[in-house]
């Protein structure tokens, strides 16, 4: 039962040893021709869930039914085979998910603010908007000189942290 347990051990360290070296330990074989090795079914996780799933099951066969370690090993394997299988659909599930993306300094063209630091024309300034319900403060320029408080639209981004702006007409 021992070594049942130290299996389960060693699949829960692996594990926390793959979400804290995430990649590591994968960029170790590019230079021996091996790249992607640890992509697919043989990645860190897999083998995690596979190892402690054989280990805790095997532990929890042995003492609770008094089966011998063959046993145990008959029925860990499958349990731990499963839980791989479902650590990488889980992995690949949550890699390929692409429903939060970032917004881009496109994203930012029409969207409204006011001015947090006066903009002299020609000038920068600063404006604060909302984007993607988050407060964002930007350098801004404008053509003409425009006070704090003034309401504005964002009309073209010079950079990822400077846009040019417009006063809203009322």
């Amino acid at each position: 039962m021992t070594w049942f347990l130290g299996l389960g051990i060693v699949g829960v360290v692996l594990l926390v040893l793959s979400l804290v070296f995430d990649g590591i330990l994968e960029g170790l074989f590019d230079g021996l021709g091996l790249d992607g090795f640890l992509d697919g079914l043989l990645s860190l996780p897999v083998i995690a869930g596979f190892l402690s799933m054989l280990g805790f099951t095997g532990a929890i066969v042995m003492g609770t039914s008094g089966l011998g370690a063959v046993a145990a090993t008959a029925i860990g394997v499958p349990a731990g085979a499963v839980t791989g299988w479902l650590a990488y659909k889980l992995s690949r599930a949550l890699m390929n998910d692409r429903s939060g993306t970032a917004p881009s300094g496109g994203d930012l063209i029409g969207v409204a603010g006011s001015v947090v630091t006066a903009i002299p024309a020609d000038g920068y300034g600063e404006v604060l908007v909302h984007l993607a319900g988050q407060p964002v403060k930007l350098s801004a320029k404008s053509p003409v000189p425009l006070a704090r408080g003034a309401e504005v639209w964002i009309a073209e981004t010079l950079s990822h942290t400077a846009v040019s702006v417009r006063q809203v007409e009322r």
